[in-house]
């Protein structure tokens, strides 16, 4: 695949804080461990790509500590619409670790191929016009069999919401699952995920809509369980969370997630 010659989408605002994506980066670890050790066929030299990573590479980097204690030799892409960003990113490279100008396009080399895409906090400031185009082009690159994250998190990723993609045979996108995180840090309240929602349903929480009904559902849910607080806000969640699959929903109830924050809705 050629090198693209200009990178397509826009610069993001780019502030971010160490550990923001912590709990991405956990929930993938959890999700689908198998993933990022994969060495069959074209998996085993693919990238993880961090996309869009701001003005300074820690999150590129945090995201390598972690994913390397699983397996230390996986080659790690940080890519950047900004040149000063890429070029100020150079002296954490190494021959594993990589920072690269590009956009939605992504700046692969001949003969490399992508078996996960970390895109947090880069489609929100886009039309939602512009989201489905985006998804069509970075499809292109990852192995079928390989996930997209993509969402957004509050400044200090405290909590986030993310649509889960995999990428299928036929060359597209599958939604998986929308995920919600929290670390109880602010509490827990369904409302709070409504803002951070992913570009493509932030402007739908109203009526008529799946996303406005799941929330319905799942704010009358935490009401019903509300006697859990009793016991603390993971009992309440994990409370909640059993109402809200009861109510239809496919909401993933093993304790391994809930315990933890992550609210698995699948698709």
């Amino acid at each position: 695949m050629p090198r693209p010659q200009k990178p397509l989408g826009q610069p993001t605002r780019g502030k971010t804080a160490s550990n923001r994506l912590r709990r991405v980066d956990h929930f993938l670890l959890l999700y689908e461990p198998s993933l990022l050790t994969r060495t069959d066929g074209l998996f085993a030299d693919s990238l993880f790509v961090d996309l869009g990573y701001g003005f300074d590479p820690r999150t590129t980097l945090e995201a390598a500590q972690r994913f390397r204690r699983l397996n230390p030799r996986l080659k790690i892409l940080g890519v950047e619409i900004d040149r000063e960003r890429v070029e100020a990113a150079q002296p954490f490279a190494d021959e594993q670790t990589f920072f690269r100008l590009g956009g939605f396009n992504l700046p692969l080399q001949p003969g490399e191929h992508v078996r996960l895409i970390r895109a947090f906090n880069v489609l929100r400031q886009y039309e939602e016009a512009d989201f489905a185009p985006a998804y069509e082009m970075l499809a292109q690159y990852v192995l079928p069999g390989g996930l997209m994250i993509e969402g957004t998190s509050s400044p200090f990723g405290s909590i986030w919401a993310a649509n889960l993609a995999r990428k299928e045979e036929s060359g597209t996108w599958k939604f998986e699952a929308l995920v919600f995180s929290t670390n109880f840090r602010l509490g827990f309240d369904p409302a709070e995920f409504q803002t951070i929602l992913p570009k493509n349903l932030i402007h739908r929480v109203v009526p008529g809509e799946p996303i406005h009904d799941f929330f319905q559902a799942w704010k009358r849910a935490a009401a019903e369980a509300s006697a859990a607080k009793t016991y603390g806000l993971r009992q309440w969640f994990i409370a909640a969370a059993e109402r809200l699959e009861a109510k239809g929903y496919r909401v993933a109830l093993q304790r391994r997630w809930l315990s933890r924050g992550y609210l698995i809705w699948r698709l």
